[in-house]
């Protein structure tokens, strides 16, 4: 509930008077909205929830919900409900693209097909340009060296954006283009790094070696370029001012058209493709070993408290740090025997969570993801906004309303979820390391 409404009011004056003359530069067609999931949605009474939900435009917001129901073979059927959903309507992905980047770091090493070189390999980056960073060690891992495997790990358990950087710097940006777009996620558009830089520095990325525990080097990858053309788009305009690199108000809306960007719809379906490759086509999957798919299910869901490398404070990065859909400030861990298979992702006032949930005592599966925008102010890069307010409040009601109604919903077979049930780490009790309490993400 909420727990000061005249500010509230006020706020929502000002995020509406900044909305006013400010809109994407991408033309769209009408959102989708299903009857059904509507009225599910606004049987909640939540005041702060339902102020969201009855103005979707204000808060870019877009929500799908894919019920699953199984046959007697157990093979999983979906059913997609949308509300203000439109896949021209921009919103900034931030961290989610982390998702599509730990698969397409895992493909390329089974692409390479070189001895020794696989994701716990250890790695080292050079930098060839001014604005690069090497990175020849990280004492937060178990060999004090750099691998795929560690920054996969890094960029699920509390989004952390230097493993995103590595991460893209070894896919390279030409060859995530091509990859996602020959999968046929037409709408990805993944042409940056956290790290700040210019659209053609964004095109360069990083020396890296690959080495055996002796030291020797397995396999070189040279600094890449780019040279495909990036067209940019027709504006995006987002907000009524922003604070550029330099620290100035720029009085004018901010333009994302050279941003990343990636549809709820596409981002759904990646994660249908990662959980259940065998429904989707081919060419749609990404080239995963068994191996690979179960150290990614584990990662996606696994806790930062049952980590040892890298090993993070748990009161700061509690079981739902980066599970919205059931964190709020009151709630910290999941419901017992529930796991969550997700990625989200916030910056520039928006938040995004695209998630898998799995409840293996209630025997219960569904998919659900949302995206909202949350800056009342309408300024950006200014870091005020209202996330804690209103963002993921929101996402935690909405989470609890699907979650509530899976749990009464009858299903004709019950799922056998053994796939995704993990054997999950647990904390080394007698490691006196001092934990990580902050990170970049």
């Amino acid at each position: 509930m909420m727990r000061n409404p005249s500010c509230f009011v006020f706020k929502m004056v000002l995020f509406l008077m900044g909305c006013m003359g400010t809109a994407s530069g991408t033309g769209h067609a009408q959102p989708r909205t299903d009857p059904y999931f509507r009225r599910l949605l606004f049987a909640h009474q939540d005041s702060l929830y339902r102020q969201v939900l009855t103005h979707p435009d204000t808060y870019r917001l877009q929500i799908l919900y894919v019920q699953i129901d199984r046959d007697r073979h157990n093979r999983p059927h979906f059913h997609t409900y949308a509300y203000h959903a439109d896949p021209q309507l921009y919103f900034y992905p931030a961290s989610v693209v982390k998702l599509p980047l730990a698969c397409l770091a895992l493909e390329k090493l089974n692409e390479l097909h070189i001895p020794g070189v696989h994701k716990f390999t250890r790695m080292q980056f050079d930098s060839a340009y001014a604005w690069q960073i090497p990175e020849w060690a990280d004492s937060t891992s178990e060999t004090g060296y750099p691998s795929i495997a560690h920054f996969i790990k890094k960029a699920f358990l509390v989004s952390d954006n230097d493993a995103y950087n590595r991460l893209y710097q070894f896919v390279g940006q030409q060859a995530i283009q091509q990859k996602l777009h020959e999968k046929g996620y037409a709408s990805a558009r993944i042409i940056r790094q956290f790290m700040g830089l210019t659209a053609e520095q964004n095109r360069y990325t990083n020396p890296i070696r690959f080495l055996d525990e002796q030291g020797h080097v397995l396999y070189t990858q040279p600094a890449l370029y780019n040279p495909d053309s990036i067209q940019r788009s027709a504006p995006v305009w987002i907000g009524r001012a922003y604070i550029d690199r330099n620290g100035k108000l720029v009085p004018e809306p901010m333009d994302f058209s050279m941003q990343n960007q990636i549809s709820l719809y596409d981002l759904v379906h990646m994660l249908q493709a990662l959980l259940f490759p065998e429904s989707v086509p081919a060419r749609q999957r990404f080239l995963l070993t068994d191996d690979d798919l179960h150290f990614l299910y584990q990662y996606l869901s696994q806790f930062p408290r049952e980590t040892n490398y890298p090993k993070y404070d748990v009161d700061v990065f509690y079981d739902t740090y980066v599970k919205f859909f059931f964190r709020d400030s009151s709630h910290h861990q999941l419901p017992p025997g529930v796991r969550v298979f997700n990625k989200v992702g916030w910056s520039y006032g928006f938040l995004t969570d695209v998630s898998y949930v799995a409840d293996f005592e209630h025997h219960i599966e569904y998919m659900l993801a949302a995206t909202l925008y949350v800056n009342s102010d309408g300024v950006l890069n200014d870091d005020r906004y209202e996330y804690e307010q209103i963002g993921t409040p929101f996402l935690y009601q909405l989470g609890q309303v699907i979650y509530q109604h899976e749990l009464h919903r009858r299903r004709k077979h019950l799922p056998d979820l053994s796939r995704f049930q993990i054997q999950y780490e647990q904390r080394n009790e007698n490691d006196m390391r001092p934990t990580i309490k902050q990170v970049d993400n």
